[in-house]
């Protein structure tokens, strides 16, 4: 569908676009093209972004070496302006990505791009202005796992038993595994105020 300013969609288009693919869950061996991959996608969200691009963050399980993970990069672009950014939506989809809007988070924009070659998804963004506090959430579970190896493997245990019991929606595997990952995050956030474990 040709991209359509947010105002101009009716009802069936907005919800048609706004609706992601269902996607089923399949678990990888870590891979160090994941880095590789956020670096190159990095350089075509700052030609396409400009000025407007502060940082991009890669973040996820592919961001956490020698675990499993969806072969699906996490980026988490940050923003001046989210304005600006909706005002660049054809601009981000003609690099190959389905923009979604906030899709159930105020403050975020979520795109995602697929492979044409295996129909499979590639990138997802989740685009934040400077200074939401989402961005610090994210960023701090990323370090706290990166500088807690066995953290990261329990949280590896974890999404293989999320994906035993719904491998076959994301949206259900995501819930599955969200009340250990909100018990970690506050841990991450605790540890990155204060640089100091939480106690056991």
């Amino acid at each position: 569908m040709p991209a359509l300013a947010k105002s101009m969609r009716t009802p069936v288009q907005a919800l048609m676009e706004d609706t992601p693919d269902r996607l089923a869950v399949e678990l990888v061996p870590h891979s160090r093209e994941w880095a590789k991959m956020a670096a190159a996608e990095t350089l075509r969200l700052k030609g396409a972004l400009g000025d407007n691009l502060v940082n991009v963050h890669h973040i996820g399980s592919t961001a956490i070496p020698a675990i499993k993970a969806k072969p699906l990069v996490d980026l988490l672009p940050v923003v001046r302006n989210l304005d600006d950014l909706d005002t660049k939506e054809s601009v981000i989809r003609a690099l190959g990505y389905r923009w979604f809007g906030e899709l159930g988070l105020p403050g975020r924009r979520y795109c995602y791009s697929v492979d044409p070659a295996t129909a499979k998804r590639v990138f997802q963004l989740h685009c934040y202005a400077m200074h939401s506090p989402q961005i610090a959430r994210h960023l701090a579970f990323r370090d706290y796992l990166l500088a807690h190896p066995d953290i990261a493997r329990a949280y590896e245990s974890e999404k293989i038993r999320a994906a035993s019991v719904r491998s076959d929606d994301v949206n259900a595997y995501n819930d599955e595994k969200n009340e250990w990952i909100k018990r970690i995050e506050k841990d991450a956030l605790d540890w990155t105020k204060t640089g100091r474990d939480v106690p056991s």
